[in-house]
């Protein structure tokens, strides 16, 4: 009886071992970046510069190559992570500074006509005013508008009121000053969906609308609330609630071109291998399909969803480009005539903000990209990178980029709790 005992107990931790292989071998596939310790030259290579480029971008195009340059750190800032001195890889003729720091996880930005950059601060819980007020460069100081608040994410100032997206629900600051203070708050949408992807994106449109984007409550299934994986549109006092487009899994970052098209960055679900669904940029357009929780990219549809193989190729909107899979893209500005600091060259493209991978086997992202929007084929082409280090951890994470009122563009970190600036440079 003993020996039968002990054979079964042998026989279970033999079928146990094997269950937890199994499991193992399924996540590594699946992309787990637990085991990622280093990176190869090669792939830190092809993530930090424009070598591997399939398509060649216009002969005349300056900002190809990049080079590495040391991250401008004023004195009072050189704490923390600033510590020490940080490079980063730029083209000739740009240069980036730090903006601001000492902040938890500055997200999203916006501006007033007067320069001054209203941010949240989502760990924190806070609505920031960060000022430049001696013209140096330097947002000092900052000044909570308010705190306390549930995630905050989304933010857009629109004459004279300032709008946030906390995770349930839309705020409004009337009348907001120079010095942070404003005439009354009020609360425009309600009863916002929670969980899942939490941040709520908030975005005035030329329609004078209110254009509200909430991601998906899961990684991929059917959502009960048609709110969820779509951008909806309201009016300014919140009223008048419409599906303005879905099927959008987590577009956490979108902006208006001068021509009023909206353009859009999409997070694409996780599970099917390091490079696949891409990442994506779509034109999003009312009444439009954009295909999740059925499909992903350019009409492929989902292995939980087999039978919306036709939907997926005839029903649905495909994305404009294809990046990277799990590169994360968060923000997205559009360069034009009256926002560019640069060439003229760069004028009708998109830069976006990768925050990057969490578990991929190789890293991905980190980083900030350009896209031609004149070119149908256009890839991406790297921007500013080298917040990703060869030993595979990355000591910043952009999230926002924004053009400012001073011929500058600005980016949100919310993994050093900076706030960079991005310029003309010698």
């Amino acid at each position: 009886m003993k020996k039968k005992t002990a054979s079964l107990l042998i026989i279970f931790v033999l079928i146990d071992i094997f269950i937890l292989g199994i499991v193992a071998v399924i996540l590594i596939r699946r992309n787990t970046g637990f085991l990622t310790f280093n990176i190869s030259d090669k792939d830190l290579s092809k993530n930090n510069t424009n070598n591997d480029l399939e398509a060649t971008p216009e002969e005349n195009d300056p900002y190809i190559e990049l080079q590495e340059q040391i991250l401008i750190v004023p004195d009072e800032l050189k704490k923390g992570t600033f510590s020490e001195t940080r490079k980063l890889n730029l083209p000739e003729g740009v240069k980036i500074s730090l903006y601001a720091s000492g902040m938890k996880a500055p997200r999203s930005m916006t501006f007033d006509e007067a320069g001054n950059m209203f941010v949240t601060d989502k760990s924190d819980g806070k609505v920031l005013l960060i000022k430049d007020d001696n013209s140096d460069d330097i947002g000092d100081p900052k000044i909570v508008i308010d705190s306390s608040l549930r995630n905050p994410h989304g933010i857009d100032y629109f004459e004279g009121d300032l709008y946030v997206g906390e995770e349930h629900q839309i705020i409004v600051y009337r009348g907001i000053k120079f010095d942070g203070k404003f005439t009354n708050k009020e609360v425009l949408v309600k009863n916002l969906p929670t969980g899942g992807h939490v941040t709520r994106t908030v975005v005035i449109g030329p329609d004078r609308k209110m254009y509200v984007a909430v991601g998906s409550s899961c990684n991929v299934c059917e959502e009960e609330d048609n709110r969820r994986a779509a951008i909806s549109r309201y009016d300014l006092d919140g009223s008048k609630m419409e599906l303005f487009a879905v099927g959008l899994r987590n577009t956490v970052g979108f902006v208006f071109s001068p021509d009023g098209k909206i353009w859009g960055v999409d997070n694409g679900r996780d599970l099917l291998g390091n490079d696949i669904p891409p990442e994506e940029v779509n034109i999003i357009e009312e009444g439009k399909n954009y295909g999740w929780p059925y499909c992903y990219g350019s009409g492929v549809n989902n292995p939980e969803f087999s039978d919306k193989k036709t939907f997926c190729a005839s029903e649905t909107a495909y994305p404009t480009y294809e990046m990277q899979a799990h590169s994360a893209p968060l923000g997205i500005d559009y360069i034009y005539e009256d926002n560019n600091p640069l060439d003229d060259i760069l004028n009708d493209q998109l830069l976006i903000s990768f925050h990057g991978s969490w578990n991929r086997t190789v890293p991905t992202g980190y980083k900030v990209v350009r896209i031609d929007t004149n070119d149908k084929e256009a890839e991406s082409i790297d921007f500013v990178t080298g917040w990703l280090q060869k030993n595979g951890s990355a000591w910043g994470r952009p999230v926002d980029i924004e053009s400012g009122e001073d011929d500058a563009f600005y980016i949100t970190d919310d993994h050093a709790g900076a706030i960079y600036r991005l310029s003309a440079g010698d």
